[in-house]
């Protein structure tokens, strides 16, 4: 493979590149970063790194590039990551082939590490091995020199947090850059696989062989690779001789894939006992990891102490977060009248105070909500639980077609689907990750909560159920448990219509705990702030400017009576409050109401009245198709509340008090009842759809989450309304 071997003699043009790869949670990345003095995100849940990163490495003779590729457990790309640490280590997709490779291994899990570097010796690839978690194997360590006589490549033992053995790895590095030793493995695989593997072999492009032993390697990775996964980069030719050389086995009676696994754990096996020190014991003791797996994995008490937690983590994301949402809109409000009072009154100014200035503080507005999850979540991936709860919730989501992984996403859709949705990289299978990205924005998402609150606010009486449970936070739970159904619901539909594929058993680390790492955390939450602040903000206050477009125009003038800015808000006056207003059938047209916006939500009020909605509610829907949260802004425009101080108090009063003009209250509970059925399942956030977009490569799946969504929020608004209608509600 060119570029592999490095001569002491010659000067390369480009700096030789070291890649790590290993199993996730081994510690790779905190690794990557001692030597490179980078700040990579580290974690204790499988699939923290997904891109690989690049950082330049100091040695004796000179710097290195030192790449830290995703974690994998073998080379037969079941995920991802996976696809991307075979890529680097075998030199696909452009990518240049190592120079050299350190597999790093977990030493309390030695036998499963070594498959993957089994897998890399049979390429012939230049290793070093470099053991870590030594100190939680304090009762039975294996021994690097033992380990290096066994398998024949270069072994140190090294601990990445405290950086014990960084020298002695940079001088094993140097030395194998210096001097390249290929490695070797004979595995044993019987004549009759070989003469299949040897089938492939003979199949493979000519640019992709090297030699007898190197494209074995190559056919048997194939062989267990492109059948399962048809993202990775191969002729379609050589996919279809695998597919031939399957069905061959299968009608023989061979299990391929049994046969090569089996075959590579026997020759682990045999080598490994030797790996430790002769007066080591097999006793061995239960740690306390153990023992709270005991407790924590149990299928009873496992369930109820997560949802006990996950209780408090709610409590806490509420309690804790609202002080700070109110400080932040406090500040936009005190920017805003800033602007109003420093600029001249005019086009540009609406633009900024209205349309700038009110996007971003549709989105800024929820962060401490989003950071606090984030760091809650933190902390428990970086313990080690969070890889528990997918274990435990696996059995749950795999009844509906999900993936136990698939939890994280559908936590963190409780905060927001855009980071949400990037979380599916470190899921299985590509049909994993998309029907998990087709389902998560059904999960109750921050966005939502204005909306929840200001209708139940506005349209619920303050009133108990059997006298002691409150009506209002009776609806806001209701509303949560409603969508945590439907995305389990669609995910059973979708899975086995327009996302069907083959399920596959949950493959999951299960790490040792760890207390979590306070710097770790506040780094991810910095992180994923960037991440969601550019993904949502930047979209979101693009079409917050649309929106206000639609709003704005036709330009009206403002009456005489009116001063400047209130003349921009509104056309009618407000002299009497709400209780004491009549039906609005008489009253001039509002400067909304004849806008391009107020048009198009007359021209749809027909299709949507049999949800129960009016034309300024349809307004508030297409406004909402931004972001979820606009709708409240939208409706505050519809009434010609922002100017009044107390945006929030003023419109639930102002909607309580609308009557249609036969004095019938023109929003009763029904219709309440009915807009937030629709909101917990309409796909308004055009922030997702734009992620999905770029996650799933295609306009396929963004195109079919909003006419799903869209016409799933439809028909269920529509049976709760007319059903609501049919029992006696007013409607």
């Amino acid at each position: 493979m060119p570029g592999l071997h490095v001569s002491a003699a010659a000067v390369p043009r480009q700096p030789p590149s070291v890649l790590l790869v290993g199993n996730p949670n081994v510690g790779k990345t905190t690794l990557f970063n001692g030597l490179t003095g980078q700040s990579a995100r580290v974690g204790n849940y499988p699939g923290i790194t997904v891109d690989r990163r690049a950082g330049t490495l100091s040695l004796a003779s000179g710097d290195v590039e030192l790449v830290d590729a995703p974690g994998a457990y073998s080379l037969s790309a079941r995920s991802r990551e996976e696809q991307v640490a075979i890529e680097a280590a075998l030199g696909q997709r452009g990518n240049p082939p190592p120079s050299l490779i350190v597999v790093v291994l977990d030493a309390g899990c030695l036998q499963r590490n070594l498959y993957l570097a089994l897998q890399l010796m049979e390429f012939g690839l230049p290793l070093v091995l470099a053991l870590t978690m030594m100190d939680e194997v304090s009762d039975r360590p294996p021994i690097p020199a033992n380990v290096a006589r066994a398998f024949g490549v270069a072994c140190v033992a090294v601990n990445p947090r405290t950086k014990a053995g960084f020298e002695e790895l940079k001088s094993a590095i140097d030395r194998e850059l210096t001097e390249p030793r290929p490695s070797d493995a004979n595995v044993q695989y019987g004549p009759e696989l070989v003469s299949l593997i040897d089938r492939v072999a003979e199949a493979l492009p000519p640019s992709w062989h090297r030699n007898v032993e190197h494209d074995r390697a190559l056919a048997t990775w194939a062989l267990l690779s492109l059948e399962r996964d048809d993202e990775l980069a191969a002729p379609d030719e050589l996919r279809q001789i695998c597919l031939e050389v399957r069905q061959q086995a299968e009608s023989d009676g061979l299990d391929i894939d049994g046969t090569l696994i089996r075959a590579r754990y026997d020759y682990i096996s045999e080598r490994l006992g030797s790996c430790y020190s002769v007066a080591a014991t097999d006793a061995r003791t239960e740690d306390w990891t153990e023992r709270l797996d005991h407790w924590l994995l149990h299928p009873g008490f496992g369930l109820l102490f997560f949802l006990l937690l996950m209780l408090g983590v709610f409590q806490a994301l509420f309690a804790w977060a609202d002080p700070a949402i109110g400080v932040i809109e406090d500040a936009i409000s005190a920017l805003q009248e800033f602007t109003v009072g420093t600029l001249p009154a005019g086009l540009v100014t609406d633009l900024l105070v209205e349309g700038v200035l009110g996007g971003v503080g549709n989105v800024v507005v929820f962060l401490p909500q989003i950071l606090l999850l984030f760091f809650l979540i933190g902390l428990l991936e970086d313990s080690g639980y969070m890889a528990r709860v997918a274990y435990l919730v696996d059995r749950l989501l795999r009844g509906v077609g999900l993936h136990g992984k698939a939890f994280v996403p559908m936590l963190s859709g409780l905060a927001c689907a855009v980071p949400a949705i990037m979380a599916t990289r470190t899921m299985e299978r590509r049909r994993d990750r998309i029907l998990t990205m087709m389902v998560v924005p059904l999960m109750t998402c921050s966005a939502r909560l204005p909306v929840y609150t200001l209708l139940i606010g506005a349209l619920f009486p303050p009133s108990n159920v059997f006298g002691i449970v409150p009506v209002q936070g009776l609806l806001m739970v209701c509303m949560y448990v409603f969508s945590t159904v439907m995305t389990l619901a669609a995910a059973a539909v979708l899975g086995r219509t327009v996302v069907k594929g083959q399920r596959v058993p949950l493959l999951l680390e299960l790490p040792r705990y760890r207390w979590p790492s306070w710097t770790t955390t506040a780094r991810m939450m910095l992180q994923r702030t960037k991440e969601f602040l550019t993904e949502a903000g930047t979209t979101i206050l693009g079409f917050t400017v649309v929106l206000w477009v639609l709003l704005s125009f036709p330009r009206a003038d403002a009456p005489p009576h009116l001063d400047d800015a209130a003349g921009r808000a509104t056309t009618v006056q407000r002299a009497e409050p709400p209780e004491t207003q009549t039906a609005p059938a008489s009253a001039e047209p509002t400067a909304i109401e004849n806008s391009y916006g107020g048009q198009l939500g007359k021209a749809l009020e027909p299709v949507m009245r049999p949800l129960g909605f009016d034309w300024k509610i349809t307004v508030g829907i297409i406004g909402a198709f931004s972001a979820r949260e606009v709708f409240v802004s939208t409706m505050g425009l519809v009434f010609g509340l922002e100017d009044t101080g107390d945006e929030d108090r003023s419109l639930r009063d102002q909607m309580r008090a609308e009557t249609r003009p036969d004095g019938e209250p023109a929003y009763p509970p029904l219709v309440g009842l009915s807009l937030m059925v629709f909101f917990a399942l309409a796909c308004q956030c055009m922030s997702t759809v734009a992620v999905v977009r770029r996650e799933s490569q295609s306009w396929r799946w963004p195109a079919l989450l909003i006419v799903y969504m869209t016409a799933l929020a439809y028909v269920a608004s529509l049976v709760v309304y007319q059903a609501g209608l049919l029992l006696g509600f007013a409607g």
